[in-house]
């Protein structure tokens, strides 16, 4: 690929490792060009079929090499000198009276040659500017028409859809396009909005208009009108994809405009043609439409409401926290109490006999459990000594064994 839209085959013939991407230099008529590779492999002989272009053609050039160093240099320098020159050449060609318009201008990659891109209308006769043009630049002179089309591809764009335009991107074969597709797509005819930069109509009119061709197939004609009890209805518009069609009671302004789908567009020609005029165009739907109600909870809530409920959150997340063991100790506390009322109570000798004095030099310490303890940082201790204080209890008293009831001494 050359400048803009300018691309050519050309024969690996010394068998080059390429890439897209890379710069070569190719075989020119005469010296040297400077290109870029964009296409390569199986690929290329893909787009020589499709264009019709031969492998064995004779006149298919050749690449050198890979642009080096010295090869790029020159290349800018030709190309720096671009502008001035068509500037240049646009005022000789004013100067000789030419109707004609020199669009663009392109130079080789070793400066030996000059194209020249041209718009006319008619025939024109440019012997004696090719003379001129060859003595003021020095170079070998090439002129080429082209079309409007051609011209806004070679300057290049954005179009209004924010892309590349077309035709300065993949576009190579141009197409007249008429007014008659963006009628059948139902486009307003706005010369604005339907030209392209080139002045003419946009290529992109032509891209969906065999769809909507082929959609208008299955819809109504446009030129039957519809006769009901109110009136006769003329075609306003068609929305091909929604298959819905819009009457309006005046053949030539919007007046009372009915949609209906196409499915009851059919029906009501089948009554036309058998004499019979429906009530209405339209068909009531059963369903009742749904209203969309609007409530206005603005300033019904507090601000902080949010930030409360994270608190509370954060205090209950809190209290469910617990330290391991905790279980545990609460377990064996309600244990040893229990434990500890057994030994107050039933297996106690002292207790069940009311003639046995509590024995209060054993060393024991009476253990009443609190049930207001908290649990804090001790709860391990204090399940240890628990235990402890258990184990000491059930173990047999021998004070208590040695002494005797009163009531056997009386006896």
């Amino acid at each position: 690929q050359f400048k803009n839209t300018r691309k050519g085959y050309y024969k690996n013939s010394v068998h080059l490792r390429l890439e897209k991407g890379d710069v070569v230099a190719v075989e020119g008529n005469p010296g040297h060009d400077i290109g870029v590779v964009s296409l390569t492999g199986r690929l290329v002989l893909l787009q020589m079929k499709k264009n019709g272009v031969k492998l064995d053609n004779p006149d298919l050039k050749r690449v050198y090499r890979k642009a080096k160093p010295n090869d790029l240099e020159k290349y800018k320098e030709a190309k720096a000198r671009e502008h001035s020159t068509m500037l240049r050449a646009r005022k000789i060609a004013e100067d000789l009276h030419l109707n004609m318009k020199i669009g663009d201008v392109e130079y080789q990659g070793d400066g030996n040659k000059a194209i020249f891109y041209y718009i006319a209308d008619d025939r024109v006769d440019f012997r004696q500017l090719i003379k001129v043009l060859a003595e003021v630049f020095r170079v070998r002179i090439e002129m080429k028409q082209i079309g409007a089309r051609q011209e806004a591809g070679r300057i290049g764009g954005i179009g209004p859809c924010g892309r590349q335009l077309c035709c300065s991107s993949w576009m190579s074969n141009f197409v007249s396009v008429a007014t008659s597709a963006a009628r059948f797509q139902d486009i307003s005819l706005n010369p604005q909005k339907l030209a392209g930069q080139c002045a003419k109509l946009k290529c992109c009119l032509n891209f969906e208009v065999d769809a909507y061709v082929e959609g208008q197939k299955r819809l109504p004609s446009r030129e039957i009108p519809l006769e009901t009890q109110d009136g006769t209805f003329f075609h306003f518009k068609t929305d091909i994809f929604k298959r819905q069609i819009t009457y309006s009671s005046s053949k030539e302004v919007a007046a009372n405009l009915v949609t209906i789908d196409a499915r009851r567009a059919f029906e009501v020609i089948a009554l036309n043609k058998r004499g019979i005029k429906p009530d209405t165009l339209a068909v009531e739907s059963e369903k009742e439409p749904v209203r969309k109600e609007f409530e206005d909870v603005v300033g019904q809530d507090s601000v902080t409401r949010f930030d409360k409920k994270n608190r509370q959150n954060q205090n209950n997340n809190r209290k469910k926290k617990k330290r391991p063991g905790t279980d545990a100790a609460v377990q064996n506390g309600e244990g040893g109490q229990n434990q500890a009322g057994n030994a107050r109570g039933g297996n106690n000798p002292s207790a069940q006999d009311p003639g046995v004095r509590p024995n209060t030099n054993s060393g024991e310490k009476n253990f009443r459990p609190n049930n207001n303890r908290r649990f804090d940082n001790r709860r391990n201790s204090n399940s240890r000594r628990d235990n402890n204080r258990r184990s000491n209890e059930n173990k047999p008293d021998k004070d208590a064994s040695r002494q005797k009831p009163a009531s056997d001494k009386n006896e």
